[in-house]
């Protein structure tokens, strides 16, 4: 029997604060969904060090780059949005020295939300700051109210997402105010809102398995099939479909 893929799961960050002291954590869904595709997950802290990074990169298979705040928009030379909620500097600095480095490499990568439009960025692309302006006939991708808003999706064929969700209306969890405006050339739209705004990308690089989403197949919102999201991610890997996947 092969070895399982060990799938390096990057973290999400706070600072300390009056009520508690730093932290770093990851949605239980991530690792959840790579130990029930048949990975072994490993979580990643947010390293300082770009050799450690490259060392930690030279013993995985595969990386998932989670969701979370959004991105400093001034980074890529603009000026930032009110609606913008940035995530710490900490874990930005290293998800941007991370992503620069699996991206060179064209190693596995799951990118989720904000992972996703870090993958899209790293590789020449753009992002719309916030939605409800920028494109101001979209349909709603955010509902504070409701933490289990949903949208519809429309995947295109031969697509790691049409694997994942074959034929029949499909609707996904949506919690998102940016969004992928030009796509990279690494990269092409595998699904969207009904609205034409970017949902999911996939490598157009012959070998390099990178699949981004921005709705969220880690949340308890997520659907069954949206949990198959990291079983396609790792057959991308190992190139062995689970059994139960052929039968059917």
């Amino acid at each position: 029997m092969a070895a399982k893929p060990l799938i390096g799961i990057t973290t999400d960050y706070r600072s300390a604060r009056k009520e508690h002291a730093a932290l770093s954590f990851v949605a239980a869904g991530y690792y959840d969904g790579i130990l029930a595709s048949g990975g072994i997950p490993v979580i990643i802290p947010p390293l300082a060090e770009e050799d450690d990074i490259v060392r930690v990169l030279d013993t995985l298979d595969g990386v998932v780059m989670v969701g979370g705040g959004d991105l400093d928009p001034r980074r890529d030379g603009y000026m930032p949005h009110p609606a913008v909620r940035m995530m710490e500097p900490r874990r930005e600095d290293f998800d941007r020295l991370l992503a620069k480095h699996v991206c060179a490499r064209h190693m596995p990568v799951l990118g989720v939300g904000c992972g996703m439009q870090l993958l899209n960025i790293t590789e020449g692309g753009t992002l719309f700051l916030h939605l409800p302006e920028d494109l101001p006939r979209a349909i709603p991708h955010k509902d504070p109210t409701d933490l289990a808003h949903r949208h519809a999706l429309l995947v295109e064929p031969g697509t790691a997402m049409e694997r994942v969700y074959g034929d029949g209306e499909i609707r996904v969890n949506s919690m998102h105010h940016m969004a992928i405006d030009d796509v990279a050339n690494s990269f092409r739209v595998t699904a969207r809102a009904p609205d034409g705004v970017v949902e999911a990308i996939e490598s157009t690089v012959e070998g390099w398995t990178a699949i981004g989403v921005q709705f969220h197949p880690e949340a308890d919102t997520a659907s069954a099939l949206d949990v198959k999201i990291f079983e396609e991610f790792i057959i991308g890997i190992t190139g062995v479909v689970p059994e139960m996947r052929l039968v059917a």
